[in-house]
């Protein structure tokens, strides 16, 4: 497609890659779903091959819609995408209007894929990169009862639609954005549950994650080019490679003179515990534990403890002060055994209290005492309970326990030692806080220019007071950690950055709800319910050229050339560029063989020569009407037409609905049965079959029961570089500002220069140096480069720019190495 040298950019770009092509990324909509297992009104039945399932689409109660985690499954496979391939066979019934596939949240389609019979028409719905709701129209008939495989392939700017393998139509759109949100929902064969239903037949729904994913369906059309998104890419990362390039050599630079000015210092680490500092490699004892100094680190460990082997007559105690168990002798009393310096309490046969303790393997008795029998008291050992850690007193005895916030160093749990909870991620500190270890406890720091919340969390500052939120007008402000919340007040509805307010019965036509009970309507539109269009043709607002007539639309109008006229390609606003049309230069005309045809402004004459007898017969479609014949259309059984003279004259059918044998298929406002009548996507008001009305910028309309709806027409805007669509409107106008529009067509043979003079694709976007939120784009045309002699300098310099960067990233210091290498990984990854 671009000739030699994008060949040249498409060996780079698999070598590059990895040799082979990456496995396809595929996802198959209908496994899924699990169609036939839990969805009423679908019916599996043969399909167009028996290599998978095919399932019937009928009714209009069906809920084919997927689950919240299939869906989410879904959605993060295709977010962030811009290339990717939607796949399908189907067979879709005639006169059918119906959504194959729909992607939205809320009332914004991310990706819908639609094919309408009543406009002969498939379209693709989708958000721009600019969060703009897009339709991309390509005129095709779907809807014929007969088998047909489609393609629709997304690649940045690039859109190409294939029907039975062969490119209908490729265009350069305005890149679709995947920035699809979470619970988003995922139907097939409708848009929701009450519109856009689907009928007919459907086999191998699949997404394909990758481009020229046609190739799988029709394996014979294999791309010999990169794609648009190949060589754009390319191109703009070799770009962000010269950045890098420029910046990691002036990081390596100051890491350079930073190195120098330390090479005659000498730093030693120290540490600090309890008040006390300690020089590198300085041991000590701390209680029961050997601490060392490392690395600017106290580490300590408990003090190891040798194992006993006691004399028969002893046994293992700790002693006061001591860390280890110690061989003792022991006394025995009653059956039990008692160590070295144990005393204990008991009572006698008479209930008195004694108490004894065990000295050199005897048992002493200190004295006796006669209290109430509840009233012996326990022996406090709380003497030998040394470092954090505490007496208790239980039914079995006393015992140490230790403190909260400290474990056991000895198995006495006389000595304890401070847990630390940072270190071990047994906190609660959250974000915007620092975790400090205390003894026994911890405590959570609020981070410079952070103000506290509660005892574990803090906030940068409160968004609400300060006014820096997004919160709608007609909304309230709370504030979170690290943020804040937004909630619609009584009256309104939305997400709280967008509140709109409720009107009573909905303003219809596009028109706004501003407050309560009052709409403000799209231009065009009147009524306290934006319900009336204003008829600028009726109200003589507009004067056509007599070769023109004034056409009314739903919230605007057109002149358009009359019959026997056509635009010469200026389109002006008021007629004036239309020309006749020689039908008999053209071969247009219904003239027989027997007469002359004669061009005539805006029509023609059939003419008799001198001396014949005319028949006065026409050919239509290639065949001859006598005279005066009146016939109905082949493709259209809505229109008659008849011969007068040689000339053909067709018109719709006249409806009257007061003739009971009206054709309702003809005639559908005609149709009087409920089951007709169509519902507003409000899902309040309900329309009669054959009525129209406008919604989000679409002429929509009531065809015995579908609804069918499709971008409004717009007039043909001229003489204009940048255009915008205003807020509250439907179609572009003519802006002078580029920073403002909407729409401008990309040249990437031309660049901008940016402010550290790098030169930009037209259309590529770029952060602004030294900063993080400003976005830049190049969208006006500054200089001129020679593309393909470029294309072709990267081949020659591409190894190089790589070959340097890794030899930039390994020689600077860990700080610098770390961010070098994830910014090198970003950038060559993609390549």
């Amino acid at each position: 497609r671009h000739g030699a040298p994008a060949r040249v950019l498409y060996i780079i770009v698999r070598l590059v890659a990895g040799s082979g092509a990456e496995p396809a990324q595929r996802v198959d909509v209908l496994e899924e779903l699990k169609l036939g297992e839990s969805f009423s009104g679908v019916l599996q039945v043969r399909g167009f091959h028996n290599q998978s399932r095919a399932f019937l689409f009928q009714d209009s109660w069906r809920n084919v819609r997927a689950s919240a985690a299939v869906a989410e499954g879904l959605l993060q496979k295709l977010r962030g995408r811009i290339e990717f391939t939607l796949l399908l066979t189907l067979k879709q019934e005639r006169l059918n209007s119906g959504v194959i596939l729909s992607i939205h949240h809320s009332e914004q389609r991310f990706l819908e894929l639609e094919s309408s019979a009543p406009r002969n028409e498939i379209r693709l719905h989708y958000h721009t990169q600019d969060q703009r709701p897009h339709t991309e129209v390509f005129p095709y008939r779907l809807a014929d009862d007969r088998w047909h495989k489609i393609s629709v392939g997304v690649s940045s700017s690039h859109i190409v639609l294939h029907v039975d393998c062969s490119r209908i139509y490729e265009r350069v759109v305005d890149t679709p954005a995947m920035d699809i949100p979470a619970l988003s929902s995922v139907w097939l064969g409708q848009r929701n549950a009450a519109h856009g239903f689907y009928k007919g037949i459907m086999q191998d729904v699949q997404l394909v994650l990758m481009p020229q994913g046609h190739i799988s369906q029709c394996p014979d059309l294999n791309r010999t080019c990169p794609t648009c998104n190949d060589f754009h890419g390319l191109v703009q990362k070799i770009m962000e490679l010269q950045d890098l390039l420029a910046k990691t050599s002036s990081k390596l630079a100051r890491a350079e003179e930073k190195m120098k000015s330390l090479d005659g210092c000498y730093c030693e680490k120290t540490c600090s515990l309890d008040g006390e500092v300690y020089r590198e490699g300085d041991a000590w004892i701390d209680g029961c534990r050997n601490c060392t100094c490392s690395n600017g680190t106290v580490k300590c460990e408990a003090v190891y403890c040798p194992p006993l082997l006691c004399a028969p007559d002893t046994a293992p105690t700790y002693m006061p002060g001591a860390c280890c168990k110690e061989c003792q002798p022991v006394c025995i009393f009653r059956g039990r055994v008692y160590v070295e310096r144990d005393k204990k309490s008991v009572r006698d046969a008479e209930g008195n209290c004694q108490l004894f303790e065990c000295q050199v393997r005897t048992i002493l008795w200190e004295r006796s005492i006669d209290l109430d029998l509840f009233t012996c008291p326990p022996m406090d050992i709380s003497q030998i309970c040394v470092e954090n850690s505490e007496c208790v007193n239980l039914e079995a005895g006393a015992c140490c326990s230790c403190k909260d916030g400290f474990r056991s160093l000895r198995d006495d749990s006389a000595y304890c030692q401070d847990i630390d909870e940072c270190a071990e991620g047994k906190h609660y500190c959250r974000e915007n806080t620092v975790c400090v270890n205390t003894p026994g406890s911890f405590m959570c720091i609020c981070h410079t220019g952070y103000i506290r919340i509660d005892d574990y969390s803090c906030t940068e500052h409160d968004e609400c007071v300060t006014g820096q939120h997004d919160c709608d007008e007609n909304a309230l402000c709370f504030n979170t950690v690290g943020g804040h919340s937004c909630s619609c007040k009584p009256g309104f509805v939305g997400n709280g950055t967008v509140c709109r307010a409720l009107c009573d019965g909905l303003c219809q036509n596009g028109g706004s709800c501003i407050s309560p009970d009052t709409c403000i309507c799209q231009q065009g539109f009147t009524g306290k319910r934006c319900e009336t269009d204003i008829d600028e043709c009726l109200d003589g607002f507009v004067e056509c050229d007599s070769r023109a007539t004034c056409v009314n639309l739903p919230g605007w109008y057109h002149c358009e050339c009359r019959d026997g006229y056509h635009d010469n390609g200026m389109f002006s606003a008021n007629g004036e560029s239309c020309e006749d049309i020689d039908e008999c230069e053209m071969e247009r005309h219904s003239c027989a063989n027997d007469t002359v045809c004669f061009n005539m402004d805006g029509s023609y004459d059939c003419r008799c020569p001198h001396g014949k007898n005319c028949s006065g017969d026409c050919v239509h479609d290639n065949k001859v009407k006598h005279n005066s014949q009146i016939w109905v259309l082949d493709s259209d059984r809505c229109s008659v037409c008849s011969c007068q003279n040689g000339l053909v004259m067709c018109r719709r059918m006249v409806c009257d609905c007061d003739n009971p044998t009206a054709d309702l298929f003809c005639c559908p406002e005609c149709d009087p049965r409920i089951s007709s009548q169509c519902l507003h996507q409000n899902g309040v008001l309900t329309y009669s079959s054959g009525d129209s009305w406008v919604e989000n910028c679409q002429q929509c309309q009531c065809l015995r029961g579908e609804v069918d709806c499709w971008p409004i027409s717009c007039p043909p805007v001229q003489d204009c570089e940048f255009t915008a669509i205003p807020e509250g409107e439907c179609c572009p106008r003519c802006v002078t500002n580029p920073c403002q529009a909407n729409t401008i067509s990309n040249d990437i043979t031309k660049t901008c220069t940016d402010e550290h003079g790098i030169s930009r694709f037209s259309g590529s976007t770029w952060t602004k140096h030294g900063t993080e939120c400003i976005l830049c784009q190049c969208k006006v045309t500054v200089s001129y480069i020679i593309f393909y002699s470029f294309v072709w300098t990267l081949s020659i310099f591409f190894s190089y720019y790589i070959n340097l960067i890794i030899l930039l990233c390994l020689v600077v210091n860990n700080n610098i190495l770390w961010r070098a290498s994830v910014r090198c990984f970003t950038y060559m990854i993609p390549l």
